[in-house]
């Protein structure tokens, strides 16, 4: 079922601010883009599916780095420690080289793997999906590992978070 969106009115900051009380984790997504590293920060990620093994990203219809990701179709999703906030913002910003300062190895399917990340899955692109201002982006797992122990960056309320 689809509603008229000019039938539905809702608040913007109102929904933001609603949609904020749900805590999530913080990614950031890798390619090698034609032998150059790529990358984004990433809230909007979710396991989707165990069998077969889907994980779903919403990366904003604005994004210049999407298209160079979606070009390579496969990527790399850091998850990112609670030490690595500096990590995340730097991946946020637009435009630059994002991988200043960033110490990096090659993740089995040849994307950036950033280092002391709490746990990273590579991924094949298998579909794009329309989400709004978003784009719904659907990949399959193809390998993936975690560190020993760790803390996740948490996002709640739009700030940082972590546990105690």
């Amino acid at each position: 079922m689809k509603l008229n969106s000019s039938t539905v009115s809702v608040d913007q900051t109102k929904l933001r601010s609603v949609c904020g009380l749900f805590c999530s984790g913080v990614t950031v997504v890798t390619a090698l883009h034609r032998g150059r590293p790529v990358g984004l920060t990433c809230q909007s990620f979710s396991s989707l599916s165990l069998d077969p093994p889907y994980i779903a990203l919403c990366i904003g219809r604005g994004s210049l780095t999407w298209p160079l990701i979606r070009q390579e179709g496969r990527f790399c999703v850091n998850i990112l420690a609670d030490h690595q906030e500096g990590v995340c913002q730097q991946f946020a910003r637009s435009g630059g080289d994002k991988f200043t300062g960033v110490k990096w190895t090659e993740s089995p399917n040849a994307s950036p793997l950033l280092d002391g990340v709490l746990g990273w899955i590579d991924c094949s692109l298998v579909r794009e999906l329309d989400g709004g201002d978003h784009i719904i982006a659907i990949g399959q797992v193809t390998n993936l590992d975690q560190a020993e122990a760790d803390s996740p960056l948490l996002y709640y309320r739009s700030s940082f978070q972590r546990l105690p």
